[in-house]
């Protein structure tokens, strides 16, 4: 960073710089920056900012560590640092360490509005209507003004819970303070509307949205088609989709899954596929849902070649997988009553190479092998290579498919 010698940066422009490194370069960067700075500019606000790319990029136990050492130099003077792990637990699934950040938070600095929203969504994740009511008086009690925020989790709370006179009336507190100031409000609102079917709120948002800004972004349009696919308009869902690819150029491959995911919900394979060239002709790499949709709609239509080879490619799609195991579950099923070995061989060569394999998977397996009345060479000295153990039916399936034929595929595995 080139500096004027008159110009003299205080702590907190250095915490602004190591937020745009962190986005910019990278956390690696953003920790060598943190690490150089003078001993006296690594205080309270470069901490802060150091512990919300932790919590941005996923890394609980350095958030943690790094949460419990401004404790030690006492750092934790304002909600921030607390907001920043409560955000982390929640979405994280982590609803058990809430209360006694909460409780911590409170015995050092007040909460903010952040900081009851934050405590509202974990009530609301957990359908807890009593609960986050209980918050939200809170809210009025400490002379706090709800924000857009509160009442679209509050909404959402009530439509998910059938509510749905509690959602219409929070709705309407949350219409109230949405404006241009506060842009990112209207994806949420034409959503909310959507949830609760209201077909006329979702087309008057929109009209709102189009009246205010030059060009709707990705968000707007994401919750748009989201919202009139679930109230049936599939068709002015296309025609939003046409007008998005016709004036975006970030190819947002969300938008597209929407499409393709309602073709395949419709059955209708064929247009799915022409889609799908289509989105790829336009220069939009398939993401991992992509490929899952196409996945799930084959596995509708059992053809399982296609099944496999999608499920390989949603897996390569991401740098770390994680399983989704009911899909898991029902492509192994369809494998096994089909007798598929070569296929069922395939989709346990993806999942291992995933690092994915379990006994259940291993009996699968064997169970596809006894359905095509086929032997499964070494699968013990597999299991052991994997280190996974075997339980009962493995061994009854082994015992089983020993006196079965040998065939080509399973001459190859060994």
């Amino acid at each position: 960073m080139v500096l004027q010698e008159d110009i003299k940066l205080q702590a907190g422009d250095y915490a602004v710089h190591l937020d745009l490194i962190s986005k910019i370069r990278g956390l690696n960067s953003a920790e060598k920056f943190f690490e150089d700075l003078p001993d006296q500019m690594r205080g309270h606000a470069a901490c802060t900012s150091l512990l919300h790319s932790y919590v941005q990029n996923k890394l609980s136990d350095k958030a943690e560590a790094l949460f419990e050492k401004m404790a030690e130099c006492g750092f934790l003077k304002s909600c921030l640092p607390y907001n920043h792990m409560l955000s982390m637990y929640i979405s994280q699934g982590q609803f058990e360490k809430v209360p006694a950040m909460i409780k911590e938070l409170k015995s050092k600095t007040s909460p903010d509005i952040v900081t009851y929203n934050l405590w509202l969504t974990a009530f609301a994740s957990g359908n807890d209507v009593e609960a986050a009511e209980r918050v939200y008086l809170k809210v009025k009690e400490a002379d706090l003004s709800p924000d857009w925020v509160t009442y679209s989790v509050l909404t959402n709370l009530y439509a998910k819970t059938e509510n749905l006179d509690k959602a219409k009336l929070s709705l309407k507190e949350m219409e109230k303070l949405v404006s241009k100031k506060n842009r990112v409000a209207f994806a949420s609102l034409i959503s909310l509307h959507g949830n609760l079917g209201d077909k006329d709120g979702v087309n008057l948002t929109w009209k709102k949205i189009k009246s205010s800004f030059k060009k709707m972004n990705d968000a707007e349009y994401l919750s748009m088609i989201s919202a009139v696919v679930k109230l049936g308009e599939f068709e002015q869902a296309k025609g939003l989709y046409d007008e998005w690819e016709s004036v975006s150029g970030t190819r947002d491959a969300r938008i597209a899954n929407l499409i393709l995911g309602e073709y395949m919900n419709r059955d209708e394979i064929h247009l799915g596929e022409k889609f799908y060239e289509r989105i790829v002709e336009k220069g939009i790499n398939p993401s991992y849902s992509t490929w899952e949709i196409l996945a799930r709609a084959y596995l509708k239509r059992r053809d399982m070649e296609r099944v496999v080879d999608c499920f390989g490619k949603a897996i390569d799609s991401v740098k770390k997988w994680s399983v989704n195991e009911r899909l898991v579950k029902e492509v192994c099923k369809e494998l096994e009553e089909q007798g598929d070995v070569k296929g069922a061989e395939k989709f346990m060569s993806i999942l291992h190479k995933a690092g994915h394999v379990n006994t259940q998977l291993y009996n699968s397996l064997l169970r596809t092998y006894a359905k095509a009345g086929e032997m499964a060479l070494i699968v013990e000295e597999r299991m052991a290579k994997d280190n996974v153990e075997l339980d009962d039916e493995t061994k009854e399936l082994i015992r089983l498919t020993s006196r079965m034929r040998v065939t080509e595929i399973s001459s190859t595995i060994s």
